[in-house]
């Protein structure tokens, strides 16, 4: 690691839980909760492997990035076309399943024990049609695919800081992206998806279609079915002005004030975070790095880089820094930028969008998470606005309207259901975990328990010290095990405001009333689908959405 590129810990740094997935022993699943000659017949359909407890390659294939809190199937698909996922989807409606679904597992709150695993893994496919401005994945693709086939033709795709990060799963939670001011959220450049329903059909989804399923599914669609593939607009961005200034520990009260108000000045075409971190004092860092507490400024500017030098001189004028290598970069490098972890760990997080903040409690919150914590913590603070408050319209090649809008929308108008996109910052806390709270398997442990119940209250302190600005929460950003919280329901209504929340449960009702697909923090509680459900037209009634099958690309 160098000095003047400082990144987050990674998983060796931290000495966190094992990177080797646990073996689950077969007696730790019940097997019989399928009929063998079903599962038989499973096999001979699809053209994946499909695995149960005790077979080579089962823990591998239900091991994520996130190694807190890992699936525990009775029966993995390890889908390779759209048509295996149908004939999953099909076997768990037959068995009385419930299905879940991972590709990298990044996000992982909410795991099965003992129902179907969807492991998209191997639907890796990425094409960009550069003529189009336009980029289709399957659901297992990842950011640093699209960002690589993007780039020879001076484009690139709103994709997130980290390259191994799934595309599909970070768009339906809206997806704050390295261009998020400038060019809006994911889900707001999404054209159309391929979805395998809860009754196991293929339907192409766009604005066109079917506007209603198509909004909730983008900001609000993890719950309403398997996407197997998705097509979104590409921009054209082939370089940018950005990089890191990190400041130590000495200057981090004078660079949180003079960043907050920095926010205020900056132009859309400027997105930027800045991030706390405590650097464990261990052998494996440079002695400049161990033990300290450092500050990251993190820039990613689309004008040029003289105007960039301009805009990042406040900044610059807090004092010295521990480095500065904010330059001139390809797009190709953007993920140099935030420098995220590679490896697997385990990790717990909570956030915040705020409406607004002030240096005092920006800095409540630096005391309670600094090197003082009784654990370690990484704190963000990303700088929205912008395209992201306007449903992604720039004014651009779109003309105001959001690429994937209907038809004749007015500008500003917003393709997705991305919740409270009024917020102007959010605010992560995240913490590595060790020891009994990095566990793999369901809660229960009085050891394990206790120990993730003392991060979650640290993590709660720090939020509540920005309280008066609080709108809810960006699921995106839900890191962990929160399906299993005690308050999970008001987790999962924080995503969107009440009236988004009302209509998102009852697509949700509609579209997956025996809710085989539950495995996600958002997901409406059953008391809010049930209070929908009485609503809905009947099935059969002509009122239901005239929705058509998947054309095949």
């Amino acid at each position: 690691m160098e000095i003047n590129a400082p990144a987050r810990p990674s998983a060796a740094t931290l000495e966190p839980a094992t990177a080797e997935p646990a073996v689950l022993e077969p007696a730790a699943v019940d097997r019989a909760a399928f009929e063998p000659a079903a599962l038989a017949a499973l096999v001979a359909q699809v053209r994946g492997p499909v695995l149960v407890p005790g077979d080579d390659g089962y823990d591998a294939e239900r091991s994520g990035f996130q190694l807190a809190r890992q699936h525990r199937p009775a029966v993995i698909v390890g889908a390779r076309c759209a048509e295996d996922v149908v004939a999953a989807v099909r076997f768990a409606r037959s068995q009385g399943l419930p299905v879940a679904v991972q590709a990298t597992g990044h996000g992982l709150s909410a795991a099965t024990d003992g129902g179907l695993l969807i492991s998209t893994r191997r639907m890796a496919g990425v094409r960009v049609d550069a003529a189009a401005g336009t980029a289709r994945v399957e659901a297992g693709a990842v950011w640093g695919q699209v960002v690589e086939e993007a780039a020879p033709y001076g484009l690139a795709p709103l994709n997130g800081s980290s390259p191994s990060v799934g595309v599909i799963s970070y768009t339906l939670g809206g997806g704050v992206g390295v261009l998020a001011r400038t060019y809006g959220f994911a889900a707001d450049r999404v054209r159309s998806v391929d979805l395998v329903t809860a009754d196991a059909r293929e339907l192409r989804v766009t604005a066109e279609r079917d506007p209603e399923l198509f909004r909730a599914l983008l900001g609000g669609g993890h719950g309403l079915g398997v996407v197997t593939a998705m097509e979104f607009g590409l921009v054209p961005v082939a370089r940018l002005y950005g990089g890191q200034l990190v400041f130590g520990g000495e200057q981090i009260d004078e660079a949180l004030a003079a960043y907050l108000h920095w926010t205020g000045t900056v132009p859309d075409e400027l997105t930027s975070s800045l991030a706390l971190i405590v650097y464990p004092d261990l052998p494996q860092l440079p002695a400049a790095l161990r033990g300290r507490y450092l500050a990251q400024v993190r820039i990613a500017y689309t004008g040029s880089a003289e105007e960039g030098e301009r805009l990042v001189a406040p900044l610059r004028a807090v004092g010295p820094r521990v480095s500065d290598d904010l330059r001139e970069m390809p797009y190709a490098e953007s993920h140099t930028i935030h420098r995220d972890p590679a490896d697997p760990h385990a990790y717990d997080g909570d956030n915040a969008l705020l409406s607004g903040l002030d240096a005092a409690a920006l800095h409540r919150v630096a005391a309670l998470t600094g090197p003082a914590a009784p654990v370690m913590c990484v704190v963000q603070l990303n700088h929205l606005g912008g395209a992201m408050a306007t449903g992604g319209a720039t004014g651009g090649a779109t003309g105001g309207v959001p690429a994937g809008a209907p038809a004749g929308a007015p500008a500003g108008a917003q393709a997705g259901s991305v919740g409270h996109r009024d917020a102007r910052y959010a605010l992560r806390v995240l913490s590595p975990l060790t020891g009994a709270a990095a566990g793999d398997g369901p809660p229960g442990g009085a050891e394990a328990a206790a120990a993730l119940a003392d991060v979650r209250a640290l993590h709660a302190e720090a939020l509540a010290a920005v309280a008066p600005w609080r709108l809810g929460r960006s699921v995106n950003f839900l890191l962990g095990g929160h399906g299993d919280r005690p308050d999970a329901d008001e987790v999962a209504r924080s995503v969107h405001a009440p009236e988004e929340h009302r209509q998102l449960a009852a697509l949700k009702a509609q579209h997956d009333p025996e809710n085989i697909f539950r495995f996600h923090p958002a997901a409406a509680a059953a008391a809010d689908r049930a209070a929908v459900a009485a609503a809905l037209p009947a099935p059969g009634s002509g009122n239901s959405p005239d929705i058509r099958p998947a054309d095949r690309p």
